[in-house]
């Protein structure tokens, strides 16, 4: 018997910001938060005590805070997903150290459901599927006159312009 599989956000929809370019806000879940406490073992402390007293950076110490900084930020999109978010914004990191040697790493943000903007036309297609395409005459062109606004819908939206058919001699 094995254990189900844990949704989690997809990391490309969370954000540091408030905003997420094209998508709305349609919904939000609240604040959701990932933790992890990390406790160096003794090899591991020794050689991070080492590099720092030689005055150089511990690669040691980096890692291990990027593998805690990386399993608190996927918790928070399990919790995420968990409340029914999709996203994440306004991500934020804290760390702190809860006992010698012991150091808790937070990730927290908002859930919220995003969904994708409609997008907005300023001009009308060049057809639609109720007025069916329609060449342009050899030796004319659908420029030559000004353009004016299209027709609008009873509901705001821009109609489809259609080419006239061309002339029967």
């Amino acid at each position: 018997m094995s254990a189900a599989p844990v949704r989690a956000i997809d990391r490309r929809f969370t954000s540091t910001t408030f905003d997420f370019p094209n998508y709305t806000i349609a919904q939000i879940h609240g604040v959701v938060r990932g933790i992890t406490v990390r406790n160096p073992n003794a090899g591991k402390a020794i050689i991070g005590a080492f590099a720092s007293l030689t005055g150089g950076e511990s690669s040691t110490y980096i890692e291990m805070a990027e593998k805690a900084r990386e399993r608190a930020f996927m918790r928070m999109l399990e919790h995420g997903a968990a409340v029914g978010g999709n996203a994440v914004l306004g991500v934020q990191f804290t760390g702190q150290e809860i006992t010698e040697g012991m150091t808790e790493v937070m990730a927290y943000g908002t859930a919220v459901t995003l969904v994708p903007k409609q997008p907005t036309y300023t001009q009308a297609p060049a057809f639609s599927p109720q007025q069916p395409y329609q060449a342009v005459p050899p030796g004319s062109s659908p420029y030559q006159a000004p353009m004016t606004a299209p027709p609008m819908t009873p509901h705001g939206a821009p109609q489809a312009y259609a080419v006239p058919p061309p002339a029967k001699n």
